[in-house]
């Protein structure tokens, strides 16, 4: 008797589309690695991005300026061979990209080639139409990312929340605006005031996904080793720990090491 396994519906930029339409919440999370993307998907979270936070929560580097277009792709290889769901969005890092299309195209070309991922992510508004367009001409989705964009930390100065004057306000709505004409699929909204983001969610068609945005937009994306209490250096008030996974850890390993010294592991049943 032969058995039948349910087939796993695959999420697509479409069907994030009508979770929006039906009013559905989009739920979002990073993953770098092989192990951690096997259980993020497992337990049903509709989007993974790979992003380029990697350069801080797996390099401890302190911005994600100096991570590479080659580790983005190791990174997001890793993730797409544990994935059978999720939807799985690549960060374009910084420098492969700005201020020039051609690049843009080529970055996001080897990163859907090389890593098997299904969609880019960039930063920017007005200033990035023009790659937007020409990456989406290659068939390939983009997602927008605007708000605090930490690509642009030196330039900005600080972590603080953008947005907060009339002036800026404005700008990001128009320049969301001009991501959903140029065909972005989704956009990810960074620590802006959460009136701002329901004014965002509400005037473009796309799925807005909001860190630091408050809850009235599509859908919502923290950082993995946040949210599970692994990196406890980050403390900003949009994160809530789901786990303190930290001290977990930090327990476990220090048991192993007293074993270890004690000659208790391994015992007659843990060898051969």
């Amino acid at each position: 008797m032969s058995v039948h396994k349910k087939a796993i519906k695959k999420i697509t930029t479409h069907q994030l589309q009508e979770m929006k339409s039906r009013k559905e919440k989009i739920s979002m999370l990073t993953a770098y690695d092989f192990s951690m993307a096997k259980l993020v998907d497992a337990a049903g979270v509709d989007v993974i991005l790979v992003g380029d936070s990697a350069s801080n929560v797996m390099a401890g580097h302190e911005t994600t300026l100096p991570i590479t277009l080659d580790q983005m792709i190791y990174h997001a290889s890793s993730v797409v061979r544990a994935v059978q769901r999720a939807l799985v969005v690549v960060d374009i890092p910084f420098g492969s990209y700005q201020g020039n299309s051609s690049e843009a195209l080529r970055s996001s070309i080897r990163i859907m080639k090389e890593s098997g991922g299904h969609a880019v992510k960039m930063e920017g508004g007005a200033e990035i139409k023009e790659s937007v367009i020409r990456i989406l001409s290659a068939g390939i989705p983009v997602m927008g990312h605007l708000g605090l964009t930490p690509q642009s930390i030196y330039k900005f100065g600080t972590y603080t929340v953008r947005a907060k004057e009339e002036e800026e306000a404005e700008k990001l709505i128009e320049d969301a605006k001009v991501l959903e004409e140029c065909g972005c699929f989704s956009i990810v909204l960074e620590k802006i005031p959460a009136k701002l983001a329901k004014r965002v969610a509400e005037t473009v068609n796309i799925p807005i996904i909001g860190i630091g945005a408050g809850p009235d937009v599509d859908g919502q994306v923290l950082v993995l080793h946040d949210l599970l209490g692994i990196t406890t250096e980050f403390k900003p008030r949009f994160l809530r720990h789901y786990a303190r996974l930290d001290s977990v850890i930090t327990e476990a390993i220090g048991k192993y090491v007293e074993d270890v010294k004690s000659v208790d592991f391994p015992n007659e049943d843990e060898m051969y």
